[in-house]
């Protein structure tokens, strides 16, 4: 049976969608706590109220002036102490909304009451999103990141301090971990992760010897096993200035396989335009001639036989006075100034020869989870990364026919790839994975700092809204508008490890805790868990 936490409060508004309660000072409420309230009707039909408590008031009753507060603490004045909760209403059984009366028992939701409070009772398949304060399991429903109802994830904080990428990972482990979201699908599910800042996801294959008690607390509470990622490829971009095709990684080598695209590919496969990634507004000439000088490498013979990204610009400057047709002087000196810069930057991942191209090559269905590693490239470079990869990813997910199974796509700094303003082809892709990729299977987790520098598109296809710790000016934009005014506070002073999720079927955003990783983040706890194992390295 619940326990009686308060009653309804008689001396503010009641109703039937916030009411408050008052609270015995030697009660324990805290806020996120879920409340359930019953009025019975003249019918002797009942009405249940669900609700979370989203704001807490102490005050001294009877007090006049500021200073009454030391005299009744010298017990000269006597006062009296009170607490108030307010209830933001989540659920009403049956929908017949009415007021909870002054004076009706508040009472503690648990059990079958917490999970018709949180609509938990009528998700067919959930997924784990983490834990209350009251260390109970949130959960997710899974229709509407599987694209049968919705799909996606967008997830806002301050860079280091959010922990965006750590809770997208752990977003994704807990669905690879379940035994029933996937069905038969399980094994062929897969998930692409770039990893835009140090070599942190380099080691999701590593387990991790730094946990403390505290987490594996947390993962056994949440039924999940305190392991790494078991299914990981992990590529990293071809050192420069190399002849031999080597990772460009620094504290991890083993295991990771270099990538580049050979000029063959580049041409055929009409990767020109990735270069120019930079938004420019749609109407500008230079998208146009980047469209026909790609058309012209597909067939260009030449072109074909080039041994390194160098001797292509040499054969693109010699014939673009033919290729470019009418366009300006102007463009065509603009076009041959940044293709000259690009390549300077992405030269090197394009080479004539490859003595084994397919080894070579980002091969994202060979594992359950993938790791794109792109933190040490220039942006540009970053750039035609990402969007080569996802194009390719969505023209092989369209040419399957079906949208099982689901790819996930977890992406970090968004708004340098898909910004408000302009267009670019890369933000051309992730446009059309955020409002096409839901029929094709293909689910985005983006990150970014900041929400209001992003297309808004992007975020309004996103079923799940996270935010991290966010900067209070940022938190007043209109994207965070769901968020009520007691979150958008909360959000200033959350802590690693902690974040507000909100989702379609709950009418509130939920204050939601993730254990620490159980994958190493860093090359000091890989090594400290390879050295608690002596016997690892057989």
């Amino acid at each position: 049976m619940s326990k009686v936490i308060g009653r309804v409060l008689g001396m503010a508004d009641s109703q039937p969608l916030d009411f408050w309660v008052a609270v015995p000072v030697d009660e324990f409420v805290q806020l996120d706590d879920v409340v359930v309230v019953h009025r019975r009707l003249n019918d002797e039909s009942d009405v249940a109220t669900y609700g979370i408590i989203d704001m807490l008031v102490a005050r001294h009753e009877g007090a006049r002036l500021e200073t009454d507060v030391f005299l009744s603490e010298k017990g000269v004045l006597p006062l009296g102490l009170t607490i108030k909760a307010h209830v933001t209403v989540t659920r009403v059984e049956p929908e017949i909304f009415v007021p909870p009366l002054p004076g009706d028992p508040v009472y503690q939701a648990t059990g079958a009451d917490r999970e018709q409070a949180l609509f938990f009772d009528s998700m067919k398949k959930r997924f784990l999103l983490g834990l209350s304060r009251d260390k109970q399991i949130v959960y997710g429903n899974f229709e509407f990141l599987d694209g049968s109802r919705g799909a996606h994830v967008n997830i806002s904080g301050i860079s280091g301090v959010a922990t965006k990428t750590t809770y997208a990972t752990f977003l994704l482990y807990g669905v690879f971990q379940s035994k029933d979201l996937l069905g038969a699908e399980k094994a062929n599910t897969h998930a692409l992760i770039f990893n835009v800042k140090g070599e942190d996801l380099l080691f999701l294959d590593s387990p991790n010897n730094s946990i403390k008690p505290e987490a594996r607390e947390q993962y056994e509470r949440l039924g999940l096993p305190i392991a790494p990622f078991a299914s990981v490829g992990l590529f990293a971009p071809v050192r420069r200035d190399e002849e031999k095709l080597i990772p460009e990684t620094g504290s991890r080598s083993k295991g990771v396989t270099a990538y580049c695209w050979t000029v063959e590919e580049f041409c055929e496969q009409r990767l020109l335009r990735f270069l120019f990634t930079e938004a420019d507004q749609e109407t500008s000439r230079l998208s146009a001639l980047v469209n026909r000088v790609e058309s012209r490498l597909t067939s260009d013979e030449e072109a074909m036989k080039c041994e390194d990204f160098d001797q292509l610009y040499a054969l693109t400057e010699a014939k673009l006075d033919t290729w470019a047709g009418n366009e300006a002087s102007g463009t065509q000196t603009s076009f041959l100034r940044r293709l000259e810069a690009a390549g300077r930057r992405v030269g090197h991942l394009v080479r004539g020869r490859v003595e084994d191209p397919e080894r070579h090559r980002i091969g994202w269905k060979q594992k359950q989870l993938t790791v794109i590693d792109i933190h040490n490239l220039h942006d540009t470079a970053k750039r035609f990364v990402i969007g080569v990869m996802l194009r390719r990813m969505m023209e092989e997910k369209e040419a399957s026919g079906s949208a099982k199974p689901l790819v996930f796509v977890v992406l970090d700094e968004l708004n340098k790839y898909a910004p408000r303003e302009g267009w670019s082809p890369i933000k051309d892709v992730i446009l059309d994975i955020a409002e096409r990729g839901r029929s094709l299977g293909v689910v985005l987790i983006g990150a970014e700092q900041t929400a209001s520098q992003i297309e808004s598109r992007v975020v309004a296809n996103s079923s799940f809204r996270v935010v991290g710790r966010l900067d209070t000016a940022e938190s007043q934009h209109a994207e965070y508008g769901f968020l009520p005014g007691p979150s958008r506070a909360r959000a200033g002073i959350l802590k690693p490890g902690t974040v507000i999720v909100s989702q379609p079927e709950i009418p509130i955003p939920l204050l939601v805790q993730f254990p620490f990783p159980a994958w190493a983040t860093r090359p000091s706890e890989a090594l400290q868990a390879a050295a608690a194992d002596p016997f690892a390295k057989f």
